[in-house]
This record gives structure tokens, C-alpha cells and sequence, in this order.
């Protein structure tokens, strides 16, 4: 049986794969990291617990996430950034400019590609890093 938990794929494998299906599964990594942030940084109800992660998950508020995380990137993770940003997105948010919309495609090809490398540990390095710097959690 496959452990969808964990992931391994290859390099080859995820650079084979198309950059918006990266991003499709960084969308669902970075939001399930956003409510385990939530769940584990105070007491709130359910609906103060959705508000909160839809704003965290907004492409704005990637968008800012993703500049704060630039730095932190290495060769490597920053060409998956790239490949998500430069990807041909047909629709933006009416919330978010091309812009920002392309930083959080970029952000979540990244994701994808650390989540189905199995690189679990540097994807929680990289999220708490950032967390921290912005709200100082």
C-alpha cells in the first residue's frame, strides 16, 4: 500500500511532472501546514480557525510568505519556485494582483516538489522559519 504521508519521489519524477501539478499539491501542503500552525499557536473556535487559515492561504498573504522565504532557498528550491511563478496560470483571484498570484503559484510548485521529494523535515525548517520571522511564533 502507498504512504501518501510520505512521499518519495524521484528528482527525475518531480521534475518530470508539470509545474502547475507541483503547485497543486503545495496548495494542499501549505494550507494543512497553515491549520496545524493555527491548532498548535492558541485556543480558537472553528470559525476563527477557518477565517485565520484563509487568510494565511490567500495568495496575498503567500505572496509575502514567498518573499520572506527567498532568502532562505537553496539553488535547488529555488528552481522549483521559478518553474511554479513562470507557469501559465489562465485566472488570478480578483483578492490578488498577476503578481502576487504568480509568487504563490511559485510558493506552492515549491512545496509540491518538497513534499513529493520526501523532504519533510526541510519543508518544517523552511515553514516555521518564516512563520516565525512574520508573526513571531
Amino acid at each position: 500500500m502507498e504512504n501518501y504521508f510520505q512521499m518519495n519521489f524521484t528528482p527525475a519524477q518531480v521534475n518530470a511532472m508539470a509545474n502547475l501539478a507541483l503547485a497543486h499539491v503545495g496548495d494542499g501542503v501549505f494550507e494543512l501546514l497553515c491549520r496545524a500552525w493555527l491548532c498548535a499557536h492558541g485556543d480558537r473556535t472553528v470559525l476563527r480557525l477557518h477565517r485565520d487559515s484563509v487568510a494565511l492561504v490567500k495568495a496575498s498573504a503567500q505572496a509575502r510568505f514567498a518573499d520572506a522565504l527567498l532568502p532562505r532557498l537553496t539553488e535547488d528550491e529555488q528552481a522549483y519556485y521559478r518553474r511554479g511563478k513562470n507557469a501559465h496560470t489562465h485566472a488570478a483571484p480578483k483578492s490578488a494582483t498577476p503578481r502576487e498570484y504568480a509568487k504563490a503559484t511559485g510558493l506552492e510548485a515549491l512545496f509540491g516538489a518538497l513534499y513529493l521529494l520526501g523532504e519533510r523535515d526541510r519543508l518544517n525548517e523552511l515553514f516555521c522559519g518564516v512563520m516565525e520571522e512574520l508573526y513571531g511564533i
